[in-house]
C-alpha cells in the first residue's frame, strides 16, 4: 500500500506543476489544451484512488481484533465469589506491559478485606499472580474503614461488642456513640522474580489496638507492621508453595459473612503469628503446616517456653486441609478441618493476656462453606483438647471455685445473600459463640447475633450497615477474676449489648 501511496504522489508533481502553469505547458507542446485535458482527468483518477486507499487503511485500523477466549482455571473459579478475583482473568497469548508500580483494586480489596479469605492470603496472592492481577513490580494497595456507632448496655460500663475494646477506657455507663476511624491500611505487594513474592501490610486500629488508654491516647494510635512475609511460589508451574515471616496461622476458617463485624470463633482462635508455612493447593485440595514460633505470639498462640511466654523456640505448630468440591457451575461446596499445638488458653489464674503458659492446650477445628449462586453459607466449630488452667478459681473459700475448669469452644453459623433487585447489594445474617466455662459460672459464654446490609459501589468502595445483640460481658484478661480484692470477677452473664454501626469501606 505504500509503494502505490508514494507511486501516486509522483504523478502527482508533474500534474500539478503542468495544471498550474499553462504558459509553460504551451511553450513545450502547442496542443497544451488537449495534454492538460488528459492530465485533469488521470490526476481525477489518481486522487479517487488514494481516497479509497486512505479509507481502507482507517477501516483496517478501526477495526476490532478479536480478542482469545480467556482460560478460567478451577483454582480461580473456586475463589470466593464476592472478593472478585476471578472477575477478570488474563487471556494467555494477551501479555500485559510490566509496570514498576501500579494498582490492583479487585487483588487489593480481597487481600485488605478483614472479614473474609482471613487466612487465606498466601493463596489469594498465588491464585492472583497466575490469573494476572499482579504483574506490576510492585503493587501498591490500601483502605480505610470509618464507621459511626451506637452502643446501649443493661450494665455500666460493660459493653461485650468485640470490634471495640477495651471498653472499660473507652465506653462509660449505659450508652455511648462514636464517629471515628475503625482502621487504616497501606499494602506493598512485590514480585523480585518469577517464583517470589514480597508482602508488608502497615495496619493502623486504635479502636482495636492493645495499647493501654482511652481511644485518643498516643499508645492506641500507632502504626504498627500488621504482616510481613516472603512468599515462594507459582501455581502455573507447581501446586506446592512456602511462606516464612509474620503471617495468619493456618487454623480453621476465621471468616464471617457480615461486612464489618468478625465472628466470635475469629476473636476466640484466629492466630497470627511469626513462623515458615508449607503448603499444596491444586485447584481442589489445600494441605497446609506450618511452624510457629513458641511462647505469646501476637494472636490466639502461646506455646510455654522454658516456663516463660518468651519467643524463642520454635515448639508450636499448626496443621490444615480443605478440600472443595464442584457440584455445577455456580455451585460448589468446601470442608475442612486443623489442628493447633498450642492456643492461647493455656494461662494459669489469674488470666492475663500474653501471660506465660505452664502446659500447651492444643485446639482443633472443623469447616465448611457452601457457594450456591447468590447464597453463602458458612459453619465452623473450635475447641481446645484440654480445659484451660485459668478457669479453676484456686481459693476454696472463693464461691467461684465452685464451678469447675472447662474446655474453650466456640462456633459460628450465618448466611447471606445477594438479591437481584439491587446490583452489589448483600444481606446477611450470623450467630456466633464463645465458650470458655462451665455452665452457671459468670465466664460461661458469650454470643453475637449480627444482621448485615452492605451495597457495594464498584471495586474500591462499599457502605454497610448492622444491627448487633451481644449476650455476656467475658473479656479475657482477669475472665475468672484476680483483679479484684475480694477475688470476684468482672465477667457478667447477664450483661446484655446493642450496637448498631453503619460505615463505609475505600479502597485503592
Amino acid at each position: 500500500m505504500k509503494t502505490r501511496l508514494r507511486t501516486t504522489s509522483t504523478l502527482l508533481v508533474p500534474a500539478f506543476i503542468l495544471m498550474s502553469s499553462p504558459a509553460l505547458a504551451q511553450a513545450a507542446d502547442p496542443d497544451w489544451n488537449v495534454r492538460l485535458k488528459r492530465l485533469e482527468e488521470a490526476n481525477a483518477r489518481l486522487q479517487a484512488e488514494v481516497q479509497a486507499l486512505r479509507e481502507q487503511a482507517a477501516a483496517q485500523a478501526a477495526a476490532p481484533v478479536p480478542a482469545p477466549s480467556p482460560q478460567t482455571t478451577p483454582a480461580a473459579a473456586s475463589a470466593p465469589d464476592d472478593l472478585m478475583l476471578a472477575a477478570a482473568p488474563v487471556a494467555a497469548s494477551a501479555p500485559v506491559p510490566r509496570q514498576t508500580i501500579g494498582l490492583s483494586p479487585a487483588y487489593s480489596r480481597a487481600i485488605l478485606e478483614h472479614t473474609e479469605g482471613v487466612n487465606d492470603r498466601t493463596l489469594i496472592q498465588l491464585r492472583a499472580r497466575r490469573d494476572g492481577q499482579l504483574d506490576n513490580t510492585v503493587t501498591v494497595s490500601g483502605r480505610v474503614v470509618v464507621i459511626g456507632d451506637f452502643h446501649h448496655s443493661n450494665r455500666a460500663n460493660k459493653f461485650g461488642y468485640l470490634m471495640r475494646h477495651p471498653t472499660g477506657n473507652n465506653q462509660r455507663t449505659f450508652d455511648t456513640q462514636e464517629i471515628t476511624v475503625n482502621s487504616a491500611q497501606l499494602a506493598f505487594t512485590f514480585n523480585p522474580h518469577p517464583d517470589f513474592t514480597g508482602y508488608v501490610e502497615m495496619l493502623y486500629d486504635p479502636e482495636q489496638s492493645f495499647g493501654a488508654g482511652t481511644l485518643t491516647a498516643l499508645t492506641r494510635n500507632q502504626v504498627q507492621v500488621r504482616k510481613a512475609y516472603m512468599l515462594w511460589g507459582n501455581l502455573a508451574k507447581r501446586p506446592i508453595y512456602a511462606a516464612a515471616g509474620k503471617l495468619d496461622v493456618p487454623f480453621g476458617l476465621q471468616d464471617s459473612v457480615s461486612p464489618f463485624s468478625n465472628s466470635s470463633v475469629w476473636h476466640a482462635f484466629a492466630p497470627l503469628a511469626y513462623g515458615g508455612l508449607l503448603g499444596y493447593y491444586d485447584g481442589s485440595l489445600s494441605l497446609r503446616g506450618m511452624a510457629v514460633v513458641g511462647g505469646a505470639q501476637f494472636r490466639s498462640a502461646n506455646m510455654p517456653v522454658d516456663g516463660t511466654a518468651v519467643p524463642s523456640k520454635l515448639n508450636n505448630f499448626a496443621i490444615d486441609g480443605s478440600y472443595t468440591v464442584r457440584i455445577s457451575p455456580d455451585t460448589s461446596f468446601m470442608a475442612g478441618a486443623s489442628y493447633l499445638r498450642g492456643s492461647a488458653y493455656c494461662q494459669p489464674y489469674p488470666v492475663q493476656h500474653f501471660g506465660a503458659c505452664s502446659v500447651a492446650v492444643p485446639a482443633w477445628s472443623v469447616y465448611g462453606r457452601l457457594d450456591a449462586g447468590r447464597l453463602r453459607l458458612i459453619g465452623e466449630l473450635s475447641r481446645t483438647t484440654r480445659i484451660w488452667p485459668g478457669t479453676r478459681v484456686p481459693d476454696p473459700n472463693n464461691p467461684l471455685s465452685l464451678f469447675p475448669a472447662s474446655r474453650v469452644s466456640a462456633f459460628t453459623v450465618g448466611a447471606r445473600y445477594r438479591p437481584k433487585l439491587v446490583d452489589g447489594l448483600r444481606v446477611s445474617a450470623e450467630y456466633s459463640k464463645f465458650i470458655p466455662g462451665a455452665v452457671g459460672s459468670p465466664w460461661h459464654r458469650q454470643d453475637q447475633l449480627t444482621l448485615g446490609l452492605a451495597q457495594q459501589l464498584g471495586e474500591t468502595i462499599e457502605l454497610f450497615g448492622e444491627y448487633v445483640r451481644v449476650k455476656g460481658f467475658v473479656p479475657l484478661n482477669f475472665l475468672s477474676g484476680g483483679n479484684f480484692p475480694d477475688g470476684s470477677t468482672w465477667s457478667d452473664q447477664d450483661a446484655k449489648s446493642r450496637v448498631v454501626v453503619v460505615g463505609v469501606k475505600a479502597g485503592f
